[in-house]
């Protein structure tokens, strides 16, 4: 199923499926904030680290298969599957744009 996405997450969501670290970053604001599981991530420096001990090293790709949007945010849900405990995991991003670019993002599982 192909669903329609706003450019800076289909951008992320591409880079994901390849574990891209830099495609990842690129469309989040350099101020961007990342609620994950209890967790407050801040900037990309934070992001990155993230994203390379969290994604990358367990290769945890989601593969978003609805959206809606509510409330200003884009909500993206789908399955994560990769080499981590309970994979496949169904997860709800709930992405806040601002222009162009990924300005909050809030993962749920």
């Amino acid at each position: 199923m192909s669903i329609e996405l706003p450019k800076p997450i289909a951008d992320y969501v591409d880079a994901n499926a390849r574990l891209e670290l830099d495609g990842m970053l690129k469309p989040f604001a350099a101020d961007a904030v990342l609620l994950d599981n209890g967790k407050r991530l801040e900037g990309h420096a934070q992001l990155k680290t993230l994203f390379e001990d969290e994604v990358i090293a367990v290769k945890a790709i989601f593969t978003p298969d609805t959206v809606r949007h509510d409330n200003g945010q884009v909500v993206v849900e789908g399955p994560a599957h990769g080499d981590f405990k309970g994979s496949p995991i169904r997860f709800t991003y709930r992405f806040t744009l601002e222009g162009d670019v990924i300005k909050a993002l809030e993962i749920t599982a």
